[in-house]
């Protein structure tokens, strides 16, 4: 608008024709806004082309026609109405239909759903007061045997971030059981039991979506109970909830699987076994740049 305002008091001090040929703007262009220039910046500013009316528009008739069958028939659905006013003469598609209807509001916009808060992350207050426990099916690209497949059952200490690693050929309850008992005996050694395990709901855990066996307490179940441990499930299809193992499980991709080879079952197990002494014993930004040892022992 300014540089109008320009244009326009230059042509109206030097004339059209000078104004024209400085600014490059043809002569026609100059009058248009000479004719709306009323002395004011605003009546420079650019006006709306949407036209008035058009000429397929709906005539009157016709939104008489669609008024008057929808409040007689005001649960019909969007083609059954069409099929009822393409009966009394409207020759109109669908799509128009649909359209004008929306644009006269007959079609009320759903509620807002009201947005996902998810609650505050529970700060725990000293170790063992919540473990999370989860499995990682180790990739097919890092075993050089065919047919072989291998699994890291991973503990972790939500207080202290100590983990516990450890090496399995079967997927299974069988193999929860045994990890969970030398789980334990691992954080013994570091002067804290173990009180809440919190798992999935995977069948090597659970049998709750199991309609078959849900009644039955699975091996791994029932050592929690012997041992006094209470169990938590987190929230089906919600793996965020368990999110410190699953996060420690994206960094032993990065660190370890994305660079390592395993020939054999037993080389798998004892590169782990070097693989959870490094991780115990690297800095975290949670405990204040310290390593999970080192966090425990002050």
């Amino acid at each position: 608008m300014k540089y109008r305002q320009s244009l326009i008091n230059y042509a109206t001090k030097y004339g059209v024709s000078k104004a024209s040929r400085k600014y490059n703007k043809a002569r026609s262009y100059i009058y248009l806004w000479l004719g709306r220039y009323d002395g004011t910046i605003d009546s420079l500013a650019c006006r709306s082309r949407r036209p008035h009316s058009h000429p397929s528009a709906h005539t009157q008739q016709e939104l008489k026609l669609i008024a008057d069958i929808r409040r007689r028939n005001p649960r019909l659905g969007l083609l059954e109405f069409w099929d009822r006013l393409r009966r009394n003469g409207y020759t109109r598609p669908p799509g128009s239909l649909f359209r004008v209807m929306r644009r006269l509001g007959y079609f009320k916009s759903e509620k807002p759903k009201n947005k996902y808060v998810p609650k505050p992350m529970e700060q725990m207050q000293y170790p063992g007061q919540r473990v999370q426990i989860d499995v990682k099916v180790v990739p097919l690209s890092c075993i050089t045997a065919k047919g072989e497949r291998y699994y890291q059952y991973t503990a972790i200490d939500e207080y202290s971030r100590l983990r516990y690693l450890e090496a399995f050929e079967e997927h299974s309850t069988y193999s929860s059981t045994v990890f969970l008992k030398n789980a334990m005996t691992f954080f013994k050694k570091y002067g804290f039991d173990i009180e809440c395990a919190q798992t999935d709901n995977g069948s090597e855990f659970t049998n709750r979506f199991n309609n078959a066996k849900r009644q039955i307490l699975t091996s791994f179940e029932v050592t929690l109970a012997q041992m006094g441990i209470r169990h938590k499930l987190i929230r089906p299809y919600t793996p965020r909830h368990n999110g410190k193992v699953e996060r420690s499980h994206r960094e032993d991709q990065k660190r370890f699987y994305s660079c390592h080879s395993f020939y054999s079952f037993h080389d798998f197990d004892a590169q782990l076994a070097v693989h959870l002494r490094r991780s115990n014993s690297i800095p975290m930004r949670p405990l204040g740049y310290k390593s999970p040892l080192a966090f425990l022992s002050t």
